[in-house]
């Protein structure tokens, strides 16, 4: 009796901290896959919006020169129509993905959609378009693309 007395103690003495262990990683392994699997759907996101550029060629949208002038209203609207799209899709990556403290993996995905944001913001037709495609956004986010497209405006 006194033997399973003893490893009863030794199996609490063990097992609790063990147990603890797993369900620690199990969790982060569980966040991990997450944030991956939110970041596949911005990803596919981003891509069906890329087809959506393709199919509005006329729009010269993936050039880094707006379009050339005269520019009629239905392309001008057309074309303020993907941006708000564009900045939706940043705002949402940026609530999902953006922190302060990012490391790893994070700091990698946040770096893709970095790099996406800095392309858009280096077009002159984007940055002044910004303004009112901001208004009512994340405020954080709103100060971060600014940053971004002022940067990219030098």
């Amino acid at each position: 009796m006194f033997w399973l007395e003893a490893l009863s103690y030794i199996v609490t003495i063990l097992g609790f901290p063990a147990a603890v262990f797993v369900i620690w990683r199990e969790e982060r392994l569980r966040r991990k896959n997450e944030m991956s699997e939110l970041h596949r759907n911005l990803s596919e996101e981003y891509d069906n919006f890329l087809r959506l550029v393709m199919d509005n060629s006329d729009l010269l949208l993936l050039s880094r020169s707006s379009l050339p002038e005269p520019v009629s209203d239905e392309q001008r609207e057309r074309t303020e129509v993907i941006f708000r799209m564009l900045v939706s899709l940043f705002e949402k990556a940026f609530i999902i993905l953006h922190t302060d403290d990012m490391e790893g993996d994070a700091r990698r995905r946040w770096s893709s959609w970095d790099d996406d944001m800095n392309e858009w913001c280096r077009r002159a037709d984007f940055r002044q378009s910004l303004p009112d495609l901001l208004e009512g956004e994340d405020e954080e986010f709103t100060r971060y693309l600014l940053n971004l497209s002022e940067t990219n405006a030098k």
